[in-house]
């Protein structure tokens, strides 16, 4: 009866601990963003590549839940258009030269995790979650008089080659600042992408076992608050 006793309280005091530890939130965000992209192609056999520069940007929708401890905890989604891509590396120096631009809408899904100041400050913030796009087009720029079929035999296919899975995944996540006002809240990201997808087929008929997109990204964007 004495334990009884003991424990009870201890119970208790343990479930007021936890329901203090989660501080319920209700804030709804929408913003804008846009940035530069850096962007590669994971492709086996491989290729030396380049970065290849692009252009990148969006619309997001942020819903903040609950906070525990200092972790502000929220759901965001994005529409984005995106330019990836790869830039072929030649053994002649800038001579010759080929890149390809791929063109998606990017639809990621993230947690976005935070500490700081939640009204007027700095927040330091993490997003991590899944990434899927929908390739909508694509450009080939050829550089120089080569021909492709003087390139390795194991390489020369891409050249010209159609994006055959038009539906892309992968994974994202992004570190970044953003600073709270009153005329709305300025945050600053660098994001990578590591996609799981091919945008070739890959059965043992094909030439590439691989072919999957990679991107490293800046970002600038704005938000407002629209209830909380």
């Amino acid at each position: 009866m004495r334990r009884i006793t003991i424990i009870i309280p201890l119970l208790l005091l343990a479930l007021n601990a936890l329901a203090q530890v989660e501080a319920p939130r209700n804030k709804l965000e929408i913003g804008v963003s846009g940035g530069y992209n850096m962007s590669n192609i994971d492709l086996r056999p491989t290729i030396r590549q380049k970065m290849l520069g692009g252009a990148g940007a969006g619309i997001s929708m942020r819903y903040t839940s609950e906070k525990y401890f200092s972790m502000i905890c929220a759901a965001q989604l994005e529409i984005n258009f995106a330019q990836r891509g790869w830039e072929e590396e030649f053994d002649d120096g800038n001579a010759n030269g080929y890149s390809r631009t791929l063109n998606y809408v990017e639809i990621p899904f993230f947690a976005h995790l935070s500490w700081g100041r939640e009204d007027k400050g700095f927040q330091f913030f993490v997003n991590l979650g899944p990434q899927f796009g929908f390739f909508v087009g694509d450009s080939e720029r050829y550089k120089g008089e080569w021909k492709p079929e003087e390139r390795p035999v194991s390489i020369n296919e891409v050249y010209g080659k159609k994006v055959q899975n038009t539906f892309d995944y992968g994974i994202a996540g992004g570190l970044g600042v953003e600073w709270k006002t009153k005329a709305g809240n300025f945050f600053i990201e660098g994001r990578y992408y590591y996609g799981l997808a091919d945008i070739f087929r890959n059965s043992k008929a094909d030439p590439f076992a691989r072919s999957a997109n990679q991107t490293i990204s800046a970002r600038l964007g704005y938000s407002i608050v629209i209830f909380k």
